[in-house]
């Protein structure tokens, strides 16, 4: 299974395809590759897998992706929270898209 997780971009350096920076994850700060997302700025929020920024996502559906990967982490001790998780889903499915995804 591929995940990838939203954190918010701290620091940059570099350019073009040797542009990287310092993404926060909750505390957790990682260096990221950012060839792919040539746009992003510092305090923006990004979608990181394996090491690279494939998107810029607003926010929101930073916030939104973390509760979500929060409750699965749930799921494990609590199976009612199953049904809450799945009614969330069309809400989540609302929200703004990506503002680009490679």
């Amino acid at each position: 299974m591929c995940l990838a997780i939203p954190g918010r971009l701290v620091s940059v350096c570099g350019a073009e395809e040797l542009r990287a920076g310092e993404v926060d994850f909750g505390g957790v700060r990682r260096p990221t590759n950012l060839a792919f997302v040539p746009e992003a700025q510092v305090g923006d929020y990004v979608l990181v897998h394996v090491g690279f920024a494939i998107a810029v996502i607003d926010e929101v559906v930073a916030a939104e992706t973390l509760d979500a990967l929060t409750a699965l982490d749930v799921l494990r001790d609590d199976p009612d929270s199953l049904a809450r998780f799945e009614a969330s889903l069309p809400a989540m499915a609302e929200q703004p898209k990506l503002r680009r995804l490679h």
